[in-house]
This record gives structure tokens, sequence and C-alpha cells, in this order.
């Protein structure tokens, strides 16, 4: 039985494919088609690519249509009742495509769990999900674990439920330095980088009611007050806000280990994509597990986890759509000598945020001038900092990741980009160049992906 997972009709729209042995097959972005970001429908052409993975016999959707609607509904933004249903949701999504195909719904939250466990390397995990907000859930804690039937279960520990939520949180945050809130938070990470964090335990005392629960002194769903620690720069208040959020999120993490139900732990929502904050997750489990697609979109491949029910087959991130032919490896080296900066297209597309190599835009490191030449073509803050590329067997020579003491060790468990690290020194050929307060993100070339990059990668080495 070929799967059909889908996540639509809100944010970030996606599909993914499972297939009867467990393979995921396809998983793609609507925005990828669109050109619209987060775009919210899923793209007739993400539906084709979908049916040229397999014949599609049943369809899970990520989460529970009615159940999300009463939330809105009690939150004061009301009830849309086309999308009450999921045969409502999937006939405006799907548009006519796989009449005969069975179709199920499943949580939110557990979609997201899904998603990460079940692409996991661990029988056994302890689960945390954070995100803004699914159908009434934004924390959740589960143990996980395969039955001896191979089939996938999970106990739910603990939740936090609406309005109390660090996604929340967050993009009030983003909105107040003048970014898109459920959109832009990345952006408020990098700007973290560029402020002080002195006024944490303010904006703790303002709007934190417990920190042990996650509880907050308002509902942060509309954002908060435009004069809202209005001395600060943008730059200050970001900073502050990345910091009391880490402090929360070490809270959370500290609650799940307390359950001792595993010394795994398999992160997802969209607050894993925080890779500032994921640097200290090793103080709290010894392995880790962040599925490169941890958002809404992810929850595609989790809705068709839960409906396969087994372990899924899980390789790399090159899941999307195919752009056929070697990967163009001379022509890159030609054109990062000739012009330092290329774009490439080739082979199959990352699924999730982080550019890995097929999609991406690729710059040659040396000097101090490049970083703003790329984000001028991107059209981006200056201040915003980018990914090296670094051969796994090298990772030690030049980053320090900073987690419970463990180094290279915690590096190569984030091999799609999903942490912070620590540059050690980097020498170029004609100096050394530091970045902007060291942080940066790294990808590490795993040997197993078989990509194009890996042998682009020993070239440049």
């Amino acid at each position: 039985m070929n799967i059909l997972g889908i996540s639509a009709g809100f944010h970030d729209a996606a599909a993914t494919v499972v297939n009867s042995q467990g393979d995921i097959v396809f998983a793609g972005h609507a925005e990828r088609y669109s050109k619209k970001k987060n775009d919210p429908d899923i793209h007739k052409d993400l539906i084709w690519d979908a049916c040229n993975a397999g014949g599609i016999d049943h369809v899970a959707y990520y989460e529970t249509p009615w159940k999300k609607q009463l939330r809105q509904w009690y939150s004061g933004q009301g009830i849309e009742w086309n999308k009450l249903t999921t045969k409502q949701i999937l006939q405006q999504q799907l548009k006519g495509f796989f009449p005969t195909a069975s179709h199920s719904c499943h949580s939110h939250h557990l979609s997201h769990a899904a998603g990460g466990f079940q692409t996991s390397p661990y029988d056994r995990a302890t689960v945390v999900v954070i995100d803004a907000i699914g159908e009434w859930d934004t924390i959740t804690i589960w143990g996980a674990e395969y039955d001896r039937t191979g089939r996938a279960r999970y106990k739910r520990l603990w939740a936090q439920r609406y309005p109390h939520s660090l996604g929340l949180f967050y993009s009030a945050i983003t909105k107040r330095v003048g970014l898109h809130p459920l959109d832009e938070e990345y952006i408020t990470m990098g700007m973290a980088a560029y402020g002080r964090d002195n006024y944490h335990h303010v904006m703790e005392a303002v709007l934190v009611r417990d920190l042990e629960e996650i509880e907050f002194g308002q509902n942060l769903h509309t954002g908060v007050d435009n004069e809202f620690m209005g001395s600060l720069s943008n730059e200050d208040i970001a900073a502050s806000a990345q910091t009391l959020l880490e402090r929360l999120i070490g809270n959370i993490m500290q609650r799940a280990k307390d359950f001792k139900w595993s010394t795994n732990l398999v992160y997802q929502g969209g607050v894993a994509l925080n890779c500032l904050a994921n640097r200290k997750l090793g103080n709290y489990f010894e392995n880790i597990w962040i599925m490169p697609c941890p958002g809404d979109a992810g929850s595609s491949l989790g809705a068709a986890a839960l409906a396969y029910g087994k372990r899924l087959h899980w390789n790399n991130a090159y899941l999307g759509h195919n752009i056929p032919g070697a990967y163009p490896v001379d022509s890159i080296v030609r054109g990062l000598l000739h012009d330092r900066l290329v774009g490439v297209a080739s082979g199959r597309t990352e699924f999730g945020p982080r550019a890995l190599g097929s999609r991406s835009l690729l710059a040659d490191p040396r000097g101090t001038e490049i970083k703003g030449q790329v984000n001028a073509i991107k059209r981006r803050q200056q201040f915003r900092p980018f990914a090296p590329v670094i051969l796994e067997e090298h990772v030690g020579k030049y980053l320090l990741c900073l987690v419970a003491g463990v180094t290279v060790g915690i590096c190569k468990q984030f091999p799609f980009a999903g942490i912070l690290t620590y540059f050690l020194l980097l020498f170029t050929l004609t100096k050394l160049v530091v970045c902007r307060l060291c942080q940066k993100m790294a990808a590490a070339l795993d040997r197993r992906w078989k990509h194009g990059m890996l042998r682009l990668g020993v070239l440049c080495c």
C-alpha cells in the first residue's frame, strides 16, 4: 500500500509518499513549486510528483480538523466551515486526485512525533515536540518505542496547551522586532547574535507566569505591544528573547529527562529549527535526532509514518523533485574559482528548510566581502549567517560543538545543519576569517549520503 501524507490548508503545505516497504519515495514542499513562501496549499505539480512516486492507496492528514476549528473558535479566530472535516480539506487540496483512496487524520503533535521517531535510528526514545500551536497542544513529551511486532507505540507523558506557547512567545517577539511572525523567526535568531541579552530577566518578569510549567501571563497569540521594551534596540530584544527561550526549552528538556524513559532524544516541531538553542540539548540527553524537516511540512511525513505504523527507512534529506544528470562538480569548481559564487540545481531537492547542495547558492568563503555579496544576491539582511560545508572526518579541525563537554561526536549527530557550532580557527590561503561572534551552522558531509556534494567536498579539501 502506498501512503500519501499531507500537511496543508493552514501553513507550509507539503506531501510525502511512503511505500509498502517503508521507503520514503518522495517528500516535497508546495512553496518549491508555487514560489510562495510557506504556501498553505498543495500545488498541482507537487501532486503530479507524488503520483509519479507510485499509485496512492491511502491519504493521511497531519491533524484533526474539527479540533483545530474548535480551538480557533475559542481563540476568537472564528470557524472556517469549509475546513471542518478531513474530507473537505482533502477535496480542496488534492483537486480531485486519488478519488478511490481511503483517508485518515491524526493528532498534530503526534504527527510531529512520528515524523521524528520513525525516521530516527532509535528503538526507544523520549520525544519532545515544541511549536506555536497545533489543535490545542503547544508542547508535548512522549515515550516512544516499537513493540514486538515492530509497531511504533507512543505514550503521552506531559503536555502544555494553548494559550501557553513557547512558539507563540518567539513569534510575538519576531513581530515586535519588525519581522513577519510564524515565518521569520529564523531571522530573529540570527539577529540575536548582534544584541545584548542583559534584559531577559525583565522580559521573564513581564511575560512568564511559571517557568517550570511554561505558563505565560498573557495570551501572546496576537503579539506584544509595539512599545514592549521600547527603550531597547531590536537586537537587544532578540538576544534577550533568545536567552529566555533557551532557559524555557531547558526546563522542558529537564522535565523530559526526569521521566527516565530513554537517554535518546527525538526533537520535533517548529521550535526545533532554532539551531542556536539546540546546541544545549546534549546537557540533557546522550543521543539526539532532529529530522531535517521538523516543522509542519515534516508532519506530512509524520502522518504517513503513523498510517504505515512501523519504522521508516531514512537515508538522507534528498527526497523531492529530481533534476536528472550527474552532479556538476567540475562546473561548480570552475564557477567558484572564476566568479566565487555559483547557483546549483541538480538531483533531488532537499526536504526541509536547509539548503544542502541540491538547490543551493555556493560561495568561496575566502575574504571578508563574500558574505555581503551573497546576502545582496538573496536580498536579505546583511547580518544573516551562512552554513559551512565540511567533510565529516574534518569536522574536529574547524568546529567545536560545546554541548555537555562533547566536541566532534555531537556534531556528527547533526549532519543536516540543525545545530549551531563554534568555529575554532579557519585559515584561508590569504587571511584568517572569523565569522560574526563565531556562530554558524555546520552541514557535515556524511559519506553515506552518496551525494555529489561529497565529491565537491573532497576536491575542495
